[in-house]
């Protein structure tokens, strides 16, 4: 179940957090970060594509409340989630890369299969 990490951040913070990553992926295709929350926003995304795979306007309503930028949320549903029409789930890799230099904490990068 996404959302049972803390991360060290008050609620609101990590929501928002979470909600700007979840959107950065998605614009980007890679982004690196720390395995703990590399992991909370696989989770996230990975539901984002699920629901735009399903084009109702409940489902455009739902990603335009999550996703932060309205071209990023227009690019999951023309393009994003119809290359992943035919998959069931799976649609992110987290790739470890080693401790971070100043306070060792994993890092990893994750990126769109």
């Amino acid at each position: 179940m996404p959302g049972t990490r803390k991360l060290g951040r008050a609620s609101a913070h990590r929501k928002a957090m979470l909600r700007a990553m979840v959107t950065y992926l998605l614009e980007n295709g890679r982004i690196e970060t720390t395995v703990t929350r590399a992991k909370e926003v696989r989770s996230m995304t990975e539901k984002m594509i699920t629901l735009g795979k399903d084009d109702s306007l409940h489902a455009k309503r739902q990603v335009f409340a999550y996703i932060t930028k309205e071209d990023v949320a227009k690019k999951l549903f023309d393009e994003i989630s119809p290359k992943y029409q035919d998959r069931n789930g799976g649609y992110c890799r987290i790739i470890k890369t080693g401790p971070r230099r100043g306070d060792a904490a994993e890092m990893c990068i994750i990126e769109l299969v």
